[in-house]
């Protein structure tokens, strides 16, 4: 096991085993490549990327003689990234819109927003004539790659933990020649250099989300859905079971979901802030200070929290929100694995299909083929419909109490279908043989027929359930259909327990049911 040296490296004097390899790696490039070379270097979500490329900055400026700039894609992360380089020693200039720029001769480093730079460039107001090496941090958002053109004698390196990029028209073979892989999220799990996530994964109905022009879902259908008071109750539920108690962070997708959460959680008694871009940053600055100092205290966010963002206290993530972007998945559970006293482990709870969708985290990817061939990679992602096919619908555990004297609470649906249909039988009979075993389930725990229709009622999700899915076996699945189905199958079955209950009940418990 390597030795972890966390007091050196925030001392910004002693790099890990790992991170020397990667310095070592990446200056035999600097001394090799041609001038002009686009090098893409991955590490995980607290693997250190700010610390290794704060060390390249001072050791490149001490080894070539040339001036080094760092772009980021928000001004957190500038402000962040200056601090780190100026404990290694490198004084720089963060280049704003409001900076100043006539005393650019005496720094031989510059921090940039890319926004900012390109006026700037453009307005001819800095000199970049004697820049060597640029650091782009985050480089998968490929807003960067609109600057590269004026710093074609340049080399760059980007730094990213996921070499995938955010615009799927803009891949980032076209703009890096090569990717160098570090290390592994296991290997630094094993190393004791990040917390090991504890997954659990609720399944969620997702085929109402829509997809946007940016390929992930969009904010609004992620509001109905997550903002309705099934998911709320779902998400306050999945908290209580997994999490209840410990420093928590919710990840949404919109802000009226992320306030609906925030009184969600306030009206069941626990101790939680909203906060979203619209926050001024004193009210940033208090949430955020309460959070640390606060055990239990629990953050509902959207999205900002997700990069800059360094809180190694976090013993639970909530992804209460689904994302076809990989990128954004690791991001997220990122936040919560830093080591922290005696923390080496966290939770990590999914209400939105993302395990199903992209493995858990820290699963061995295959990081250059995602690089050379992303179409190949995004192509094998399962779309809702198919991780939802697999899905076992579970029973609520107050509901499934209700059952406890039935072994058998699962119809497969799928395959009773294929097997009725392969016996020449009409697929209707699947939906027969379906209230059959819920007749049997109702009257396996009840003392007469009353009891069995009200045990009826509390099954309406899983009848819904196996409908939803049969309607997708017979390929007939027009909304009013399905709805008509759904409220036939309801009415059977309570016309089969008035009709068959004494006769089951007696086949079932050897004894008629005792009149009172």
């Amino acid at each position: 096991m390597e030795e972890n040296t966390t007091t050196e490296i925030k001392e910004g004097k002693v790099l890990y085993g790992y991170q020397q390899d990667a310095l070592r790696e990446i200056f035999t490039r600097f001394e090799t490549a041609p001038q002009d070379y686009h090098l893409l270097y991955q590490l995980p979500t607290g693997g250190g990327k700010t610390v290794i490329f704060s060390e390249i900055a001072k050791r490149y400026l001490k080894t070539f003689k040339k001036k080094v700039l760092v772009l980021t894609h928000r001004i957190e992360l500038s402000k962040q990234t200056s601090k780190m380089l100026n404990e290694f020693g490198v004084k720089n200039k963060i280049i704003n819109s409001t900076a100043k720029l006539d005393d650019q001769d005496q720094f031989s480093c510059f921090v940039a927003m890319v926004e900012t730079l390109k006026n700037r460039l453009n307005d001819d107001k800095l000199d970049i004539s004697d820049i060597g090496l640029v650091i782009v941090d985050e480089a998968h958002y490929n807003s960067f790659t609109k600057i590269f053109k004026f710093f074609d004698q340049s080399f760059i390196l980007g730094v990213t933990a996921t070499p995938l990029s955010s615009n799927i028209k803009l891949p980032m073979y076209e703009n890096y020649q090569e990717l160098f892989v570090g290390e592994t999220i296991q290997h630094l799990i094993d190393n004791e250099y990040l917390a090991r996530a504890n997954m659990y994964s609720f399944n969620v109905g997702l085929t109402s989300l829509e997809v946007g022009a940016n390929g992930d879902y969009t904010v609004k259908s992620s509001e109905d859905l997550y903002g309705n008071t099934d998911m709320l109750s779902k998400l306050v539920s999945a908290y209580e079971e997994t999490a209840k108690g410990k420093k928590t962070l919710i990840f949404n997708n919109g802000i009226n979901t992320s306030i609906q959460v925030f009184h969600a959680f306030k009206k069941a008694g626990y101790p939680i802030a909203h906060l979203d871009n619209t926050n001024t940053k004193k009210e940033r600055d208090f949430i955020l200070k309460w959070f640390h100092k606060t055990p239990n205290a629990i953050i509902t966010s959207v999205s900002i929290l997700t990069t800059g963002f360094d809180e190694p206290s976090i013993e639970a993530i909530i992804l209460n929100r689904a994302t076809k972007s990989l990128t954004l998945y690791y991001q997220m559970i990122g936040r919560g694995s830093r080591i922290f006293e005696n923390k080496s482990t966290f939770d990590v709870i999914d209400l939105g299909n993302n395990f199903h969708r992209f493995g858990a985290w820290g699963a061995d990817l295959d990081w250059q083929k995602m690089f050379k061939s992303p179409d190949y990679y995004l192509d094998t992602i399962l779309s809702d419909e198919e991780i939802e096919s697999t899905f076992r619908y579970e029973l609520p555990a107050d509901i499934k109490k209700e059952f406890s004297k039935s072994k058998d609470l699962f119809f497969d649906m799928k395959k009773v279908y294929i097997e009725t249909i392969k016996a020449g039988e009409s697929s209707k009979m699947v939906l027969e043989k379906s209230i059959v075993h819920h007749a049997k389930m109702c009257i396996e725990n009840s003392e007469d027929v009353f009891d069995a229709l009200i045990l009826a009622k509390s099954l309406g999700e899983e009848i819904n359930d196996r409908i939803d899915r049969y309607a997708k076996c017979i390929s007939k699945s027009t909304h009013n259909f399905v709805t008509w189905l759904k409220d036939d199958y309801k009415k059977k079955l309570n016309a089969y327990l008035r009709s068959n209950f004494d006769e089951d009940f007696e086949e079932i418990h050897g004894h008629p049911p005792i009149e009172e």
